[in-house]
């Protein structure tokens, strides 16, 4: 069984797509530790309120997702977790990550992981990929021990800067991510 911390983030157009990706990740043994970001824990959208989305997570996982800084800042150590999982993982979480801030139990999440030496995906779901985070998807792509699940243009006519990540291959990414590869063609 593979222990696998999955961080949300608010890219809530995304999230029926990861819940389907969460159903794949347990049918095929992942144990799933969630931790959602401030947006996700908080915020009701037209797609999911926020309470709603938690009890769905819930009992996909069977665990309580974590969902402040102190939780998480020792999730390196004490959860034994193998992998983490940013997913969505939008464009501002992406900066954060990329330029060391830690100020959500996302970025916390990854900063712990990272500080162990072990494997972080990213499935990025951003609407400036290709303008303003177009450097930071640099830096990570560069960065040891962060992995990206394989992105593309998903509305280039319409959002030209916007990418998002095939969720479909989440699972076959984060276990690419365990042998130490980056899963190819990343961009799709």
């Amino acid at each position: 069984m593979i222990k696998l911390g999955l961080a949300v983030t608010g890219s809530f157009c995304t999230f029926s797509n990861l819940l389907t990706a969460v159903d794949d990740l347990v049918a095929h043994g992942f144990d799933v530790t969630p931790v959602f970001s401030f947006n996700t824990s908080k915020l009701d959208t037209r797609f999911y309120k926020a309470a709603e989305f938690e009890e769905l997570i819930r009992q996909k996982t069977g665990k309580t997702p974590i969902k402040t800084i102190p939780e998480a800042e020792p999730i390196g150590t004490s959860k034994g977790l193998e992998l983490m999982l940013v997913a969505p993982c939008t464009g501002n979480t992406l900066a954060k990550i990329a330029h060391g801030i830690t100020d959500t139990p996302v970025t916390m999440a990854v900063k712990a992981h990272l500080r162990n030496g072990r494997p972080v995906v990213l499935s990025i779901s951003s609407n400036d990929a290709l303008g303003a985070n177009a450097k930071n998807i640099g830096i990570l792509l560069n960065t040891r021990n962060v992995y990206f699940v394989p992105f593309a243009q998903d509305a280039p006519t319409v959002k030209s800067n916007s990418m998002i990540a095939d969720t479909t291959r989440i699972r076959e990414t984060c276990l690419a991510a365990l042998e130490g590869k980056q899963l190819q063609p990343v961009l799709l």
